[in-house]
């Protein structure tokens, strides 16, 4: 069996073709997650700045969650992980958006007496 040392990658290519380095990743105590610092994380983990035992340890994410990020960046990019677009996929399986919440649909005379048939 032959060991093999891979030298650590010091840094990565980011999302918006910065250079990323540890350094320059969010901080750990990351608390409101915007497009662009989920893709500089997603990023970091492709490049192999971090592995994604350590990207869910530092910031606190499920592999579930870190995967979700890296597969809605591989489908949309950095626009891709926008909070807006989460909301508009679910609105495309059948859910109202926040404008049409609440809101009462007018009828017209005559479908008032096809309901009330």
């Amino acid at each position: 069996m032959r060991i093999v040392h891979v030298a650590p990658v010091e840094s990565v290519i980011g999302p918006l073709g910065e250079e990323l380095t540890r350094e320059k990743l969010p901080p750990p105590s990351t608390s409101r997650w915007v497009a662009r610092r989920k893709a500089e994380v997603v990023k970091a983990v492709e490049g192999g700045l971090l592995t994604v035992p350590e990207a869910c340890a530092r910031y606190g994410l499920s592999f579930e969650e870190l995967a979700a990020w890296q597969r809605d960046y591989a489908r949309g990019g950095v626009k891709g992980l926008n909070q807006a677009n989460v909301a508009s996929g679910r609105k495309a399986a059948g859910k109202k958006s926040e404008r049409h919440r609440g809101r009462r649909e007018i009828l017209s005379p005559e479908l008032i007496d096809v309901v009330s048939i």
